[in-house]
């Protein structure tokens, strides 16, 4: 085997802690500690709560990605154990994201960075999502598994932060073509949710009704659907939800009705995205279309880019593991070894924060 750089990578962008050892695109381990149970009390991320679960669970993160990696490395044929004195380099998420969560993990990076004499990436959490499906899990598989990637090529973002269309030129080279301008996707499913009282984080529980809903019987209208542009926006969608489920009465009671709402809802939210994209292709006829974020895991999202490949003879690419998703440090792993091809190392003095960094 050609030898790769052995990474150590770190994700504190939000409401995550996760860390993650990678060799070249191969994963060989993703630890993921959630913090869903220490927000839900108060129906959102707090930050200081974030930043403080982030420093408490870092490090035993750090050691259960080592201890994990060490399982898979004979089966990748290496002959030295994993641990920080043998990676070759500390991956680390710069931005965007939450700022005071950001700091936690970028200060562990430079601890370790400077306490072992390992190099630093400085990865975009945003290139971490769009890369995600070029990860391959400890036995070699993944998506792109010998599938060679054909430029230019189209990636789709849908997340809790962002919802973006972006031209991917090459490994490295991107262009934003459409974003959101206010309200991302997965943030209004969020908002809808809490709306129909289903808790935090209420997205994933409103997909998971509107599984059992009637998609049409509430007329929502569809984001952006008349604009020219591929700009995406869902804020009027949220505003029209809010004010027709003011005027339906103990909607709590009425089970069908929540589900037919979330259904409703959610349709309206794919089919604007669904839109989006189809002009996307048709403008610059990828060959390949790449998903990542955590709302790719709505089922209905899926469905419905993939008859997009097939109208238009376009290969779909997405993490078929659930883990490379959500926000994690594998992803960053990924985006690390491309970073590292491109020979993009930063100095420790030279690394921080940037909870608005954008793809281009």
């Amino acid at each position: 085997m050609k030898k790769e750089p052995l990474i150590l990578a770190i994700d504190t962008s939000c409401d995550e802690t996760s860390a993650a050892i990678g060799i070249g695109t191969r994963i060989l381990s993703n630890v993921i500690y959630s913090q869903i149970e220490i927000h839900q009390p108060w129906g959102g991320v707090v930050p200081n709560l974030a930043r403080n679960a982030h420093i408490e669970h870092i490090d035993e993160l750090i050691e259960q990605a080592l201890a994990r990696a060490n399982s898979q490395s004979k089966r990748i044929g290496l002959k030295d154990r994993i641990n920080l004195q043998t990676i070759t380099h500390i991956a680390i998420t710069q931005g965007p994201g939450l700022s005071i969560a950001l700091g936690v993990g970028i200060n562990k990076a430079k601890e370790l960075s400077q306490e072992y004499n390992k190099k630093l990436i400085a990865v975009n959490h945003l290139e971490g999502h769009l890369l995600s499906s070029f990860a391959l899990n400890s036995k070699g598989n993944g998506p792109f598994k010998n599938i060679k990637p054909l430029f230019p090529m189209l990636g789709l973002i849908v997340s809790g932060g962002h919802t973006q269309l972006v031209l991917i030129e090459n490994f490295g080279k991107y262009k934003v073509i459409g974003k959101t301008l206010d309200d991302a996707a997965g943030e209004a499913f969020d908002k809808v949710a809490k709306m129909l009282g289903l808790g935090y984080p209420g997205g994933p529980a409103l997909a998971e009704l509107a599984k059992h809903g009637n998609k049409d019987r509430f007329d929502l209208p569809i984001p952006m659907a008349k604009n020219k542009g591929l700009n995406f926006s869902f804020s009027g969608l949220k505003t029209a939800c809010l004010y027709m489920l003011k005027n339906i009465p103990d909607k709590s009671k009425d089970s069908k009705l929540i589900k037919d709402f979330a259904a409703s809802f959610e349709n309206a939210v794919v089919t604007s995205i669904e839109i989006k994209t189809e002009k996307a292709i048709k403008i610059y006829n990828p060959k390949q279309i790449v998903l990542g974020g955590g709302v790719v895991n709505n089922i209905r999202l899926r469905k419905s880019i993939n008859r997009l490949g097939i109208k238009y003879h376009a290969q779909i690419f997405y993490p078929k593991n659930k883990n490379l998703i959500t926000d994690n440090a594998g992803m960053i792993a990924v985006a690390a070894y491309f970073n590292y091809l491109r020979n993009n190392i930063i100095k420790a003095d030279n690394l921080d924060r940037a909870p608005n960094l954008s793809l281009d």
